[in-house]
């Protein structure tokens, strides 16, 4: 149906009543407080009618939302995701003290995480998978040509050994962290004097299975100071502090000859442990295992550490920071330290045990992270709250990635196949996309996967979201399908989850990483436990470059800083690749 012809001279009259009623009131207002002028000059009442348009204006147009932010996000469960069905309590530690109702949590902070791409201005990847949605490993754009890869330095790691478990090279997730520091900044770091007197230098901090953590050139590979020797195994990416303060937070993934395993907070300025906290924690339902590979966010509007442990406590710390760029001074001193702790309606010694391997991705003031007993849960940090939860069938260690498309908020997790729980020969794998508002399942695809003790299939990695070109599809490395030795990289449909392409190789831990042109053309690439690195184009899945790395494996995840490319293997070599 038509719409009618505006009546033109009647909205004009109104108009010119406002604009009258306007000019009445400056004038009354000036007898009122004894303003001698009693007429407008052109230049008032250009101001006047330049306000009233300013000010309709404003109203009748609201700021635009981010793209990558939802129009709006008031998460909640429906009957399918009320978190009682599998969690059947959680409680809250501050400061050692167990609160008789969580109700009676009072926080320190008001978290909320807005824009990802805000959460740090720091020139790096600070935290696994780059921000808190979990979206990318990359910073940067390539400029990219002859679409191959190419090695350009490599660097000998090492390994260790505890009891009867051996420990080699960089292993999952493995991800490298990297940070070009401010001149001002490396002048006061413990750097090799060629290294602080770069005008830039892109420093890449890699945390290995073998105790020690290295500091690289990205450009050279060569070391920029001492590798720091802690003693335990790192399996987790580790995080640095968004601020561009020198803050590495890492946590060890094993036990070792040094004592139980524990999270670290370390000085970058002189390579000190300033903290430690998580090892033997009294407050563990899980015992005395005190595992953490995920990879730590902080909120610098609170100065508050988030860090989720494979004991299944979440540490939400108060850290006291002083940094003083100029002096080169720092310091913590926590003085809150508070716990949430769980139990999974699953949840035993042998199966669904509690405990976080992933790392959470965050948005406003909620979390998301999936566990060891087969829940995926949404807490509100605020409140310490449960929102939500849903099932994921097994033993998770995928990190669910946030995704904001056509104004709402989704999540793309999925699981593995731990051999006993549900099958002793094969098992469903599914790949979900999530309503992050309210936890429902949108939709599922399924694979078939296999297992062995020990080296689980279906998919321990991060699935990568497209973004730019590849907007409409998600990567996700899915192990053991097929048979025990082989796996794909799965292209699928964002909207209805159907399989576009497959890549077929040996299988793959290792997280995909997308990569684009300025132009926002892109390329995948993902690397196998056949030690092989593969660039796929985004759309057609057709195979266009590989690189061999090494004989053994490849476990770890890839970091991107434009055009360069750092992985580690578990044939104790880290690799500095170009991107041409």
């Amino acid at each position: 149906m038509d719409r009618k012809k505006p009546k033109w001279p009647y909205f004009l009259a109104i108009d010119v009543l406002l604009l009258c009623l306007a000019l009445w009131l400056v004038y009354a207002g000036g007898l009122k407080t004894g303003n001698k002028k009693t007429a407008m000059s052109d230049e008032d009442l250009t101001e006047v009618i330049s306000g009233q348009i300013q000010q309709e204006t404003e109203t009748a147009v609201p700021e635009a939302v981010p793209a990558n932010i939802p129009d709006s996000f008031y998460p909640h469960s429906i009957d399918s995701t009320e978190p009682s069905r599998l969690i059947a309590y959680t409680e809250i530690i501050d400061n050692d003290e167990v609160l008789a109702d969580i109700s009676d949590f009072k926080p320190w902070y008001d978290i909320s995480f807005g824009d990802p791409a805000e959460y740090t201005s720091v020139d790096g990847i600070v935290t696994f998978r780059g921000d808190p949605f979990r979206s990318s490993g990359t910073y940067g754009t390539a400029d990219l040509k002859e679409y191959t890869i190419n090695g350009v330095w490599s660097q000998e790691t090492g390994g260790l050994t505890f009891g009867n478990a051996s420990w080699s090279g960089s292993g999952w997730t493995g991800q490298p962290l990297m940070e070009r520091w401010p001149k001002q900044v490396r002048a006061h770091m413990n750097m090799y004097d060629w290294a602080k007197q770069q005008e830039e230098l892109v420093e890449v901090i890699y945390a290995c299975m073998d105790g020690f953590v290295y500091f690289l050139d990205l450009e050279t590979g060569e070391p920029t100071r001492d590798a720091l020797y802690l003693g335990w195994t790192f399996k987790g990416a580790g995080a640095l502090d968004p601020r561009g303060y020198p803050i590495l937070y890492l946590g060890a993934g094993y036990d070792s000859n040094e004592g139980t395993s524990r999270a670290f907070i370390i000085n970058l300025l002189d390579c000190s442990v300033m903290y430690t906290f998580g090892n033997d924690d009294p407050w563990s339902l899980r015992g005395h295992l005190s595992f953490f590979d995920s990879s730590a966010l902080v909120d610098a509007s609170s100065d508050t550490l988030i860090y989720p442990g494979e004991n299944g406590l979440l540490y939400l710390i108060h850290l006291g920071t002083v940094y003083d760029a100029s002096a080169g001074t720092l310091s913590i001193e926590p003085d809150r330290f508070v716990r949430w702790r769980y139990n999974g309606v699953r949840s035993d010694a042998s199966s669904y045990w509690l405990g976080m391997e992933d790392s959470a991705a965050v948005y406003d003031g909620y979390l998301f992270i999936a566990d060891n007993g087969g829940n995926l849960m949404c807490l509100d940090l605020n409140t310490l709250k449960l929102v939500w939860v849903q099932d994921t069938l097994d033993d998770s260690n995928s990190t669910p990635v946030l995704s904001v498309e056509h104004g709402k908020l989704y999540l793309y997790v999925s699981t593995s196949f731990h051999l006993g729980w549900r099958s002793n020969t094969s098992a469903t794998v599914p790949i979900w996309k999530i309503d992050a508002q309210t936890g429902e399942i949108v939709w599922q695809t399924d694979y078939e996967c296999y297992s062995e003790e020990g080296v689980s299939g279906g998919v321990q990695s991060t699935i990568a979201p497209g973004k730019e070109e590849l907007s409409d599809f998600i990567y996700v490395t899915v192990s053991r399908t097929g048979d025990m030795n082989s796996g794909v990289l799965t292209c699928l449909s964002k909207r209805t989850g159907q399989i576009m392409w497959e890549h077929s190789a040996v299988y793959a831990w290792s997280s995909p990483v997308c990569v684009y042109n300025e132009d926002g053309s892109g390329v995948v690439l993902y690397c196998t436990c056949g030690g092989r690195m593969y660039m796929l184009d985004g759309i057609t899945g057709e195979e266009i470059s590989t690189f061999d790395l090494s004989e053994g494996a490849i476990e770890a995840s890839p970091a991107v800083y434009k055009n360069r490319v750092v992985i580690g293997t578990r044939a104790c070599k880290i690799w500095g690749l170009e991107l041409k």
